[in-house]
Formats: C-alpha cells, sequence, structure tokens
C-alpha cells in the first residue's frame, strides 16, 4: 500500500531513504530548510570554484551501485566514480611520510621504513579485521536495534571481538611504533570517535578500504547529491528547498501526522522521517509533553563527536609540485594528549592535527584552470567547551594557513583568491546539530547498536531516523545503512 511519506533533511541519509521509498511507490517529499540539498554535503561555489563541504571519503561505492540498482538505473549513468591512490598520505609532525592504499606488499614497505618488527604484526591485525567488518557491517549495519533482546542476541560476538577494547588498544596488541599506530587508528575521527574510547568494532573501516578501496566521484560529493536529487524526482519524488521545519505535528495513539514549517503551513503524512540531527529533532521539533523515553535528560547525558574547524580556500596557481596527495592526514606530535584535549578537557589546544584535502590533483573542472581547489579541517572540542569562536575563529585560521604556507604549501596566503571558513557555530546553527558536534553522538560502545538512538522511535510509531545520529552510526555506509533501515521498517507496515 502506497504512502505518504515527509522527510525532514536531504544529507545522504535521507535521501537514501527517499530514493528507496520512492522506488517502492510511496509519495515521498523531502523538506530541507538551506537553499540546496546535500545536508552536510553542501556544495559552497565562491569565485568559480566548487568546495564540497563534506564528507569527502567515498567508501563502499557498491551501496551507490544498489541504491541505483534498486530503482532500475545504472549508477555509472548518474555519477563517475575513480579510485584514490594513495587512500590517503599521513604525514608525521616533522612532515615524513606514509602512504596507504590496499596493495599489501606496498603497505609492508611503508611499514618496513618505520620499523620492520611491525610487518607481522599488521599482518595479523588484518587477519583479525575481517570477521569483525563481517560481524560488524555486514550482519548488523543494516539491521534495526529497536529492543533489549537484539543487543543480548549480539553480547558474546561482542565479547569474542574484543569490542570493549578502544581502537587504539586494540590496534596496540598488534602494532607496537607509535606512529604506526596513528596510522592504524585515525579512522574514528571521520566518524566522530576519539580513537581511546571508541569500540574497536570500528577497527573494520581499515578492512572495508581495504576490501573495496577508496574513491572519489567527478565533480566532487556535490555530484553525489545530484546524480540522488535526480533519480529521487525521476521516481516522482518532491523536494522542498529553504523550507524549515519547526515542529512535527503530534496525533493521537503514539503518532505523529505531519509538520509545521516556519511559514506556519502544514504537510500531513502518513510516517515521518527525520534526517536532522537526532537530539535536535527530539529536543526542539516535539513538545516536552509527548516524550516519554526521548527527554531533553536523556540527550544532555550522552556523550558527542568532536566539532570541525574548515577553511575552505582556492589558489590563483596549482600545487602540484607538492608532496601532498588527494587525502592528506598531518598529525601532531600529540596524540592522545591532543585527543584528551578536544573530547574530554574541551580545550582548544595549540597544536592541531589536520586532515588536507586536495580534490584538484584527481579533478581540476572543480575550480578555474591553472588553479587549485583545498580545504584543511582541524578537529575541536563542540560548543561545552568555552571557547569564544567570534573570536577565535580569524586567530585559529591564521595559525593554520601560517602552519600549511611554512610546511607544505610556499607562498599560500598570497595566493588566495576564495575563501569560505565554518566552525562549531556553523555546525549549531545553520546544521541543527545539537552542542554543535560535527557526528552526532560519539561512537562508543554504550552508545552503540541498541544503546544509539533508535531507528523507530519508542514514543512515536511511525517516527524513524537516519543519518549519523541513529544506528549505525556516522560516515557513508553509516547513514546509507541507516536509510535501509527506515525502508525496511516502514516496508513492514505498508
Amino acid at each position: 500500500m502506497s504512502k505518504k511519506i515527509i522527510i525532514i533533511g536531504s544529507g545522504f541519509g535521507g535521501l537514501g531513504a527517499a530514493v528507496r521509498l520512492a522506488a517502492r511507490g510511496h509519495q515521498v517529499e523531502i523538506f530541507e530548510k538551506r537553499d540546496k540539498p546535500g545536508g552536510r554535503a553542501y556544495v559552497y561555489e565562491i569565485n568559480g570554484f566548487k568546495f564540497d563541504g563534506g564528507p569527502t571519503v567515498i567508501t563502499a561505492p557498491f551501496m551507490f551501485d544498489e541504491l541505483f540498482a534498486l530503482a532500475g538505473r545504472r549508477r555509472e549513468d548518474y555519477l563517475t566514480f575513480v579510485p584514490c591512490n594513495p587512500f590517503y598520505r599521513i604525514f608525521d609532525h616533522k612532515g615524513r611520510q606514509f602512504d596507504y592504499n590496499n596493495d599489501p606488499r606496498m603497505i609492508l614497505e611503508q611499514i618496513e621504513q618505520w620499523n620492520p618488527a611491525d610487518k607481522e604484526g599488521y599482518q595479523k591485525f588484518i587477519q583479525t579485521t575481517r570477521p569483525i567488518f563481517e560481524k560488524g557491517f555486514i550482519e548488523l549495519a543494516d539491521q534495526p536495534f529497536l529492543h533489549i533482546t537484539d543487543m543480548l542476541r549480539i553480547a558474546p560476538d561482542l565479547i569474542r571481538l574484543q569490542s570493549y577494547r578502544s581502537v587504539y588498544g586494540y590496534v596496540s596488541q598488534f602494532v607496537k611504533h607509535p606512529f604506526l599506530r596513528m596510522v592504524f587508528t585515525f579512522h574514528p575521527l571521520l566518524v566522530g570517535g576519539n580513537p581511546f574510547d571508541t569500540t574497536s568494532i570500528y577497527a573494520m573501516i581499515h578492512y572495508l578500504e581495504r576490501e573495496w578501496g577508496v574513491y572519489y566521484a567527478m565533480g566532487g560529493t556535490g555530484a553525489i547529491v545530484n546524480a540522488l536529487v535526480r533519480l529521487f524526482t525521476e521516481l516522482g519524488g518532491k523536494i522542498h528547498l529553504n523550507s524549515s521545519v519547526e515542529e512535527i505535528l503530534v496525533g493521537e495513539k503514539r503518532r505523529v501526522k505531519g509538520i509545521r514549517l516556519s511559514d506556519g503551513s502544514v504537510h500531513l503524512a502518513d510516517d515521518i522521517i527525520s534526517n536532522a540531527d537526532v537530539a535536535w529533532t527530539y529536543r526542539n521539533l516535539i513538545p516536552a509533553w509527548a516524550r516519554r523515553v526521548n527527554s531533553n535528560a536523556r540527550y544532555d547525558r550522552m556523550r558527542y563527536s568532536m566539532s570541525l574547524f574548515v577553511i575552505y580556500f582556492g589558489t590563483r596557481r596549482r600545487y602540484l609540485d607538492s608532496r601532498l596527495a588527494h587525502h592528506n592526514i598531518i598529525l601532531s606530535n600529540r596524540y592522545r594528549d591532543l585527543l584528551d584535549d578536544i573530547f574530554h578537557r574541551k580545550k582548544l589546544a595549540d597544536d592541531f592535527s589536520l586532515y588536507l584535502h586536495m580534490p584538484t590533483i584527481t579533478d581540476p573542472s572543480i575550480a578555474p584552470e591553472g588553479c587549485e581547489s583545498f580545504y584543511v579541517l582541524s578537529p575541536v572540542p563542540h560548543l561545552e567547551s568555552d571557547v569564544d569562536w567570534r573570536r577565535m575563529a580569524p586567530v585559529y585560521k591564521e595559525k593554520i594557513l601560517t602552519f600549511l604556507e611554512q610546511r607544505y604549501l610556499p607562498d599560500l596566503r598570497a595566493n588566495i583568491i576564495a575563501e569560505h571558513t565554518i566552525d562549531p557555530l556553523h555546525f549549531e546553527n545553520e546544521l541543527n546539530s545539537f552542542r554543535g558536534a560535527a557526528f552526532s553522538v560519539q561512537p562508543i560502545l554504550t552508545q552503540s547498536a541498541w544503546f544509539r538512538p533508535h531507528n523507530r522511535s519508542e514514543d512515536f510509531d511511525n517516527l524513524y531516523f537516519v543519518g549519523a545520529g541513529t544506528h549505525p552510526g556516522a560516515g557513508l555506509p553509516g547513514v546509507l545503512s541507516s536509510s535501509i533501515i527506515a525502508e525496511k521498517l516502514i516496508q513492514e507496515t505498508a
């Protein structure tokens, strides 16, 4: 039976759910606050440059293939993926590099240059990540955890796979060199986690990348958004931009019945899916009297991911003679202490670790001819810290640009002709992310699976959640998996 379904937000979780449900014959409408679709994958267009808001690391491309196939289409007719090699170029604090891809021989050669004794341990580590991946991703990522019995059923497997360890603790069993431990444990930061706190289940990201690679979408991440929007509209779906949702309307008998926009208009639906931040949705869109389980206090108690400080910049010259790759990780000499500053002490440190994205090395089309496009990202505390970003943002920006100019990009500031900066206030005010967290709820063991905000609300039988804050979590594979769960749950009631 066809249903009328409203989706709040057009991030990848919302777009994935929209395509799936439209392909099943439902009437689906998306309401997006901003002037473009994409959510966190918003595209900034400045002086001829296209800057992807994020995400930029594309893994598990088969999930996009499957999504288009469900609609009877071929992903290749809408979108081109090209492999990145290396996946990442990782620099230590002195500028010495480690290139990482899915060629086992090359990785062992890289390890040889740092600590030959760790080659055997790394191979053992890789062997152990396969069962973690098969359990954590293949079996569980697209399954809802709505009841405590769902968690109890998998508890023995989680114990067997040492999910009680952190990613850093797990990897350290096999790899001993301090820098190599950083190389093989930074992945949780890509989904908002601290490697010293995140459950070792997230070691599966390393296996996922080795098995299927890391890709770039020609035209940028925005090209993926545009492809999904095109597919969705071809299936009869509707998307409303500049349409901020002010309230989810509560009906009778544990049901929601529609939404009210900021312009006062009301839109009714059989089911509602929120791709907005889960904590923000409950706290701001649904009155407290209607929430028995999902109280403000529940979300106040949760631990949230770090936020991000990001500088998007374009230069009038190319930097193809630099040592940079497409994806670059630049690590501080302090690893654990810096992460403690960010996640626990919630302090803006004097040093930083950076992710530097240089997409024009792969795709010159996203910048004017002869120009280079970048963004540099620094993990920073979310808004529980006392940092005054209105004062600190320009100071912090200059510190990062000075560092890049001195170490990697000569004469950088003299060559910048396009620039845009976002900080934790952007995540709170523009992206409606509680406490300005960039990835919503932290991926620690006690906030995973059943312990994570559920894909179907405990308070309402027809309110669903997709995106980073619900199960299974942040990152493209995670949010696309959440859209599969939403589809399954709604199809069960159709």
